[in-house]
């Protein structure tokens, strides 16, 4: 593999797709979750592999998604008869559709992004240090990862279930990290140095950055962007002892929380 080849993590799939959904290419993992090789699917029609009510779901999303910069999601889609539940995320990506499914958790969608509100409401009245480190307890709280970070110009606080922890600093990660331990999926046809995959949530660190994260026992992790009006300020980083498998409701939740905290932390910048 060439060393400026993205890839994908195992947990899940992607499919790259033209804008009219003409299918690219494919992570080579893909049979495993839809019974087809990545080979038959590439200049095909998205429409060919998947039910109908699954693609004029997931394409009338798409269209309300048309000119953001934004991640649509969609849980718990039937693709396929005899496959199980995905929930997908889809976004445009220099002129192209990324779409990244993963298998459906257990416990069904709506319960982690109800609980944000409440969770940035309870931070009421806190400033300084002290909303910081509120806010990365009511993370972990809400993420149910090990241990949560939040950095905020020259503000750090952490939550951990542990009295002493080891974090990676990594800059460059994805936004889910299911499982350190597995192997990286290359996307076909393969083409060194295209950086379209940059933006999924699921494209697998190098092989240095999960080096070091198993150095320092970290087998999943999550990364949130801390921005306001556009502009980035902090970042929020949440990690796992154990795997974790890619829940994109959870994901979504703590992006939810991170766009409030940040109006919060920058009411509280103006007060001081």
């Amino acid at each position: 593999m060439d060393s400026d080849e993205l890839q994908l993590q195992a947990a899940g799939f992607l499919i790259q797709m033209s804008l009219d959904w003409i299918i690219l290419r494919a992570s080579e993992n893909i049979d495993d979750f839809l019974g087809e090789s990545h080979v038959t699917l590439i200049e095909e029609p998205l429409s060919r592999f998947v039910q109908a009510q699954a693609l004029h779901d997931l394409r009338n999303l798409f269209s309300r998604l048309s000119g953001s910069t934004g991640i649509g999601r969609a849980y718990r889609v039937r693709l396929t008869d005899d496959r199980p539940r995905f929930d997908i995320t889809f976004q445009v990506s220099e002129g192209r559709v990324l779409l990244e499914a993963a298998p459906s958790p257990e416990r069904g969608p709506g319960k982690a992004m109800g609980s944000v509100g409440g969770l940035i409401e309870s931070l009421g009245g806190r400033s300084g240090p002290a909303l910081m480190e509120g806010a990365a307890r009511r993370l972990r709280a809400l993420t149910g990862y090990d241990q949560c970070s939040i950095a905020c110009g020259d503000q750090t606080a952490h939550s951990s279930r542990e009295s002493t922890s080891d974090t990676a600093n990594i800059a460059d990660l994805p936004g889910i990290v299911a499982n350190t331990a597995d192997a990286p999926v290359p996307i076909f046809p393969r083409k060194p140095g295209d950086r379209s995959i940059a933006h999924a949530l699921l494209w697998s660190p190098s092989a240095g950055s999960l080096r070091q994260l198993r150095v320092h026992e970290i087998c999943s992790a999550m990364s949130i962007p801390l921005t306001f009006e556009g502009q980035p300020i902090g970042r929020i980083r949440c990690e796992s002892r154990s795997p974790i498998q890619p829940n994109f409701e959870l994901h979504a939740a703590a992006e939810l929380f991170a766009q409030m905290l940040a109006l919060r932390l920058e009411i509280d910048r103006l007060r001081g």
